[in-house]
């Protein structure tokens, strides 16, 4: 495995290999990698001949108040993962190399609607951060295909939004999420949870799971789903942020004639902040 922590170098190794021919997919994470994010790579490689990742805990993508100092950082075991994953070429820039005069005086991408809904309703910088260093990384790399997880459903949208606005040449699959073997979705932020708390987190894929038949079953209305679920949450102790069914195209309202829609859900427990979304 290369590694390349300049735009220079990975652009020259990513330019050699696009010479030899290869098919190049792209994987970007801000690291502290588990089952999920090999997920992602073992995609990567069956749909492509070389497979780029990049580690980067992307400051522009926090806000105020938000765990950028404490967000989990473990550079040399990753590494190892991804090496061992079968990984061609990994990023592994310092934030002078994404921001050379700093996230503030960096010009942005923001998508309208989608980057200010759910999470981004509560978290109003985040979206922006996210599509501003993903346009970033998707200009340096010019990858084929991009992979993300489906955990962040909302992210994968925009993404999917933001390259077909732009005119972008890149094809964007989901990975569906990895869980746990009590169904609490894989994340680098279950790991603030106390072990009571851990316990309990899989209460939100429950509860989700519950809509889902919910619906299945021909329920009243869509409200009325959305508050028991909220009620549920509550009382199996998350603080829920929002919990809502969506269109699974575009998050917009469901209509009569819907047939795939989305219930999306995020909920605090002690200081992490779960989010989850399950197909109906």
């Amino acid at each position: 495995m290369d590694t390349a922590q300049s735009i220079d170098a990975l652009r020259h190794g990513v330019r050699q290999a696009r010479h030899d021919g290869r098919r190049i997919a792209f994987v970007p994470t801000m690291g502290n990698l588990h089952a999920g994010h090999l997920a992602l790579v073992a995609r990567a490689r069956e749909v492509a001949d070389y497979t780029v990742v990049s580690i980067f805990v992307n400051p522009f993508q926090f806000g105020e108040g938000e765990d950028f100092l404490t967000y989990p950082r473990t550079v040399e075991a990753d590494c190892v993962q991804l090496e061992q994953s079968g990984v061609d070429l990994l990023f592994l820039p310092e934030a002078e190399a994404i921001y050379p005069e700093g996230p503030a005086r960096c010009t942005r991408i923001e998508v309208p609607e989608l980057g200010d809904v759910l999470c981004g309703a509560f978290r109003p910088t985040f979206f922006r951060g996210v599509a501003t260093v993903v346009g970033i990384l998707f200009n340096a790399v010019a990858p084929d295909v991009a992979l993300f997880g489906e955990k962040d459903y909302q992210q994968l949208i925009l993404i999917r939004r933001m390259v077909r606005d732009l005119k972008m040449a890149i094809e964007v699959l989901g990975v569906p999420t990895i869980r746990e073997r009590d169904g609490l979705a894989m994340s680098s932020r279950n790991r603030y949870l106390s072990e009571a708390q851990r316990r309990a987190a899989p209460s939100l894929y429950l509860t989700l799971c519950e809509l889902r038949d919910t619906l299945r079953r021909g329920a009243p209305d869509r409200a009325s789903v959305e508050a028991a679920g909220i009620k549920t949450l509550q009382a199996r102790g998350l603080r829920p942020d929002y919990l809502v069914v969506r269109r699974a195209v575009d998050l917009g309202l469901p209509q009569a004639d819907d047939k795939d829609v989305r219930i999306l859900a995020a909920a605090w427990l002690g200081r992490a902040r779960l989010i989850d979304n399950i197909a109906v």
